[in-house]
């Protein structure tokens, strides 16, 4: 069974599987999703059960994931009678009615808002102790009065300041074309339907400030920056010009950028598979929109050529990834 959040015993908190993968990647903070314990999300069936009583990950460390990443129970995974985490549909022991593992490739929780500023993380002082000695046969009485529920939290996390759980609600739910206009996203002052919010490349000038994305036809690997090429083209009339022409985008990393990142290993990691993959590749930006710029010819500086150009401003708000189910659309 998928769960969109889970109780990290370290951190005191409850995190989604995008928080857990930002932070097995970031060189600021000592964190190995491996090495944590998580538990069922639901105040109840937490507490009525120790520490052993985990659930384990999915996709959480791989960089470049294709299948939906998520938490799941393991095979002696518990939970108390009507925890709402358990359904007939995936049983308590994170099998299917055949008996099979199962790993749904889709989102369903969907955020309706992106945070701009990140979360902040605070560990405990000192590591819970796991019980390792005994397991109870019988969940302990919860007291509704001791232990209040959260339910606000129980259900698909309302927030995220993780671009890529918005960003995967909308590659996993593509072909859900009613959902996508159904659900709210909101960032900074702009609040649009998913459907709405995410504009393919070609059309980046009907909007400003919305997520961009598309195919990326070329990396190009320069000694201060890496340029991202798109294979779409905008087409765009200037006020000299008697028609609309086509014309390149592009968006810029910055190396200096890249190098103060505090994901730097894993994002370098991601640019050099990019580079060296014969997949189609998605992009994916928030924060910046490409504007018509003039550039030099590089056969003829003398001469300059029309581009719809970028330079990536915040790498957190930025990512390529592969995504079958938007080919050809």
């Amino acid at each position: 069974m998928k769960f969109d959040l889970a109780y990290c015993l370290s951190l005191d908190d409850k995190l989604s599987i995008y928080d857990v993968r930002d932070l097995n990647f970031d060189e600021s903070m000592e964190f190995d999703s491996a090495k944590e314990h998580f538990q069922c999300p639901n105040d109840a069936c937490r507490l009525a059960f120790d520490g052993l009583n985990v659930l384990t990950t999915f996709n959480a460390k791989n960089v470049n994931y294709v299948r939906t990443p998520h938490f799941k129970n393991t095979p002696s995974t518990r939970h108390v009678a009507d925890c709402p985490y358990v359904s007939l549909k995936a049983p308590a022991s994170g099998l299917d009615v055949d008996g099979a593992e199962t790993d749904d490739s889709r989102e369903e929780h969907f955020p309706s808002e992106l945070l701009l500023t990140r979360r902040e993380y605070v560990r405990k002082q000192s590591n819970p102790a796991v019980v390792a000695d005994v397991v109870r046969d019988d969940p302990k009485p919860f007291s509704a009065a001791s232990d209040v529920e959260h339910p606000s939290r129980e259900s698909a996390p309302d927030k995220t300041s993780i671009f890529a759980h918005p960003v995967e609600c909308f590659v996993s739910n593509f072909e859900d074309k009613d959902l996508l206009k159904r659900m709210p996203l909101k960032i900074g002052e702009h609040t649009a339907p998913y459907g709405s919010f995410f504009k393919k490349i070609e059309y980046l000038t009907d909007n400003k400030g919305l997520i961009y994305w598309g195919k990326i036809k070329e990396i190009k690997d320069y000694t201060q920056s890496f340029r991202i090429d798109f294979e779409q083209k905008v087409w765009f009339k200037q006020a000299d010009e008697a028609k609309k022409k086509p014309y390149s985008v592009n968006v810029y990393l910055s190396k200096k950028l890249i190098e103060n990142y505090r994901k730097r290993k894993a994002f370098l990691e991601e640019i050099k598979h990019a580079i060296d993959s014969e997949a189609q590749l998605y992009c994916f930006f928030y924060g910046v929109t490409p504007e018509l710029k003039q550039v030099p010819s590089t056969k003829n500086p003398e001469q300059t050529f029309g581009v719809f150009s970028a330079n990536i401003e915040n790498l957190d708000h930025f990512i390529i990834r592969e995504a079958p189910g938007l080919a050809d659309k």
